[in-house]
């Protein structure tokens, strides 16, 4: 039987990479782009000897003509220090790239994942989040250009599905994290780790009483694979996936301290514009289609990053 034959966009970032060696272990063939703004060639060297393993180098605001069967559309910077550096260029990632990785799975026939995001909801008024919530979203702040980008690629999803009949499948993603998470992203993990690493302060910002929902990288993987392999074409999402056991940033703050057996002190900063105060998933929708919820629990999941991260500032 002929593999199938997958594209994943931004391949060769925190999550892309995971995606790409769980495929790989599926038999698939797997085409890894990415055009490295915030992806490395780290997290894939070594599956660079995978004969069924290619690597292009490529910025998906641009055409892309290649022959494939499915498509994972990760790329995007994530998080607030990478989309506010460039914010028209993170724009146009999500909505330029998100048109092309239409047409392509318009010629081609392919079926579509599109990784959209949590931050669709905004500072939400509604807590847990469902799927059916049309969100709390500034659309001119300094977030405005990830929010308003995943938007907008929801829609074009959607119209393309309406108006072209695609196979596609749209995913929110609630907070993650895990190895190759990258060591300047800014996101709250990531930046309590490697300051406790390094014995410095612990920024916590407002008084750290805002949640956030951890999901590790595996458990969400998982939830990818099943959403496009498990489900019927009529069956579309948009489908949250994320962990909704909840934790305040002052909480993970002081699990991480423990954990690493860190001298950092904890120090508080002012919030951030926009910074969304709760943020939790109902993955009722996850459960019930595919069988799926988290199994890492937290304290698991850090032990393994941890790991992860004192590994690579050895090396650094």
């Amino acid at each position: 039987m002929k593999k199938k034959s997958v594209l994943i966009t931004g391949g060769s970032g925190f999550l892309g990479s995971h995606l790409c060696e769980r495929l790989l272990d599926m038999g698939r063939n797997v085409l890894c782009v990415d055009n490295y703004f915030t992806g490395k060639k780290g997290n894939i060297l070594h599956m660079m000897d995978n004969p069924y393993f290619e690597v292009l180098r490529h910025d998906i605001c641009f055409p892309l003509y290649v022959e494939v069967d499915e498509i994972y559309n990760l790329a995007c910077p994530a998080s607030p220090i990478h989309y506010q550096y460039d914010p028209v260029q993170t724009t146009k990632t999500s909505v330029h790239g998100a048109i092309n990785m239409l047409g392509l799975a318009k010629r081609t026939g392919a079926k579509i994942f599109q990784a959209s995001t949590s931050e669709v909801y905004g500072n939400p008024a509604v807590h847990p989040q469902t799927e059916c919530y049309w969100g709390h979203v500034n659309p001119i702040g300094p977030r405005a250009c990830y929010d308003e980008g995943k938007r907008c690629a929801e829609t074009l999803f959607f119209d393309y599905r309406r108006q072209h009949g695609l196979r596609i499948k749209v995913a929110r993603l609630f907070n993650t994290y895990g190895p190759r998470m990258a060591l300047d992203d800014g996101r709250v993990v990531s930046n309590f780790v490697v300051q406790a690493l390094r014995g410095e302060d612990i920024t916590v910002y407002g008084k750290g009483d805002q949640t956030r929902s951890f999901c590790y990288v595996d458990d969400l993987i998982e939830a990818f694979v099943r959403f496009m392999e498990q489900t019927p074409d009529e069956f579309t999402g948009p489908m949250n996936l994320g962990n909704p056991s909840e934790f305040t940033i002052l909480e993970l703050a002081e699990t991480v301290l423990d954990l690493v057996n860190s001298k950092s002190r904890i120090v508080f900063h002012d919030l951030p514009v926009d910074d969304p105060t709760q943020r939790k998933p109902d993955i009722s929708l996850a459960k019930k289609t595919l069988d799926w919820e988290p199994k890492v629990p937290l304290r698991e999941g850090l032990i393994k990053t941890i790991a992860y991260f004192e590994d690579f500032l050895k090396n650094d």
